[in-house]
């Protein structure tokens, strides 16, 4: 027994240097964002996707260009095909993304050639400036880690991370991105404006910060990531978290300021971030505090509010419920 108890704080002491590792990389390039670095390697670490909304100019491309030269293959060869970055622009095509059939004149056969969707970790540039139709391209990937075209079925790495990235759909040239294709994102984060202080900071170093973006070199390897992922499985939740996941999830489909509620699937991805959340915090157990901090970015995105000024209170309102439920009780049994 001390055996297997030494083992596994062993395996929560690696973890934590490999996620230290990684939020030092990043920070070194976004400063002041701590707590949307922490969500994005959150959704790294569940096995998800993520998406970041916010005006042009708040660090999203930059972040997701950080978190890919952070991680390493393990084989520099390969490093050229961790990550790909596509520019999502309207006149986009869905075979730009996926690849098409072109013609060997040698073998006199078609041959298909893989487009940027093969990858580990893939930057979706502005997404919502595309279409629909270019949009839908990636739904098999993100859901199933794969790819069909036409009778052939391909099988994505292990590790297939999506960044996208979006400017608010209220900027003029952007489609809104369909609820099939919201519900593939575990999160949606927003940037927002950095203190006053680190805002001064960022003018006074910037020539520093751009020499560590073009610098950065990878702290940790695609299998790395591939452990954490599976430590995180590993992660205590109390059974009594698990009812208040379920509480929340339900909560939202009778909630009165909701005119649709989550889907079991959100509570599944629910589960998966609370424990990469834990993992990520340094702990090998979910707190009632995870659901609280998690909640608006892994549910909002995924509901319909009957209005604006509802859609904050709505979801506090279901959360806290549950925060004071289990403040009541005692769950370090």
């Amino acid at each position: 027994m001390e055996e297997i108890l030494n083992n596994e704080t062993a395996s929560a002491h690696t973890s934590a240097d490999k996620v230290n590792a990684l939020v030092t990389s990043i920070e070194n390039v976004i400063k002041g964002q701590r707590k949307q670095v922490l969500n994005v390697i959150t959704c790294l670490i569940a096995g998800g996707h993520i998406l970041l909304e916010d005006n042009p100019g708040a660090g999203k491309t930059v972040m997701a260009k950080t978190l890919a030269s952070s991680i390493g293959s393990g084989d520099s060869e390969k490093d050229n095909s961790l990550f790909k970055r596509v520019q999502f622009t309207p006149d986009l095509l869905p075979m730009d993304l996926i690849g098409s059939h072109i013609y060997d004149d040698s073998t006199k056969e078609f041959v298909f050639k893989r487009g940027p969707l093969f990858t580990n970790i893939l930057l979706a540039d502005e997404i919502n400036r595309a279409s629909p139709k270019v949009q839908s391209a990636l739904l098999e990937c993100m859901a199933e880690n794969q790819i069909s075209v036409g009778d052939t079925t391909y099988k994505l790495s292990d590790l297939f991370f999506t960044i996208a990235t979006q400017n608010p759909i209220e900027m003029e040239g952007t489609y809104p991105l369909p609820n099939a294709q919201l519900d593939r994102f575990y999160m949606k984060v927003s940037f927002g404006y950095v203190s006053e202080e680190v805002e001064l900071d960022i003018y006074q170093n910037y020539l520093g910060i751009k020499k560590f973006e073009n610098t950065t070199s990878p702290v940790i390897t695609e299998q790395d990531v591939l452990d954490l992922q599976a430590q995180a499985k590993k992660v205590h939740l109390h059974e009594e978290l698990l009812i208040s996941v379920k509480n929340i999830i339900r909560g939202t489909r009778e909630h009165a300021g909701i005119s649709l509620g989550a889907s079991i699937r959100s509570g599944i991805t629910f589960l998966k971030c609370l424990k990469a959340f834990a993992l990520v915090n340094g702990r090998n157990y979910v707190v009632e505090d995870d659901l609280k901090q998690l909640a608006p970015a892994i549910l909002k995105h995924r509901l319909i509010f009957k209005s604006r000024n509802a859609s904050k209170e709505a979801l506090e309102q279901i959360v806290m419920k549950e925060v004071k439920r289990l403040g009541k009780m005692n769950l370090s049994n």
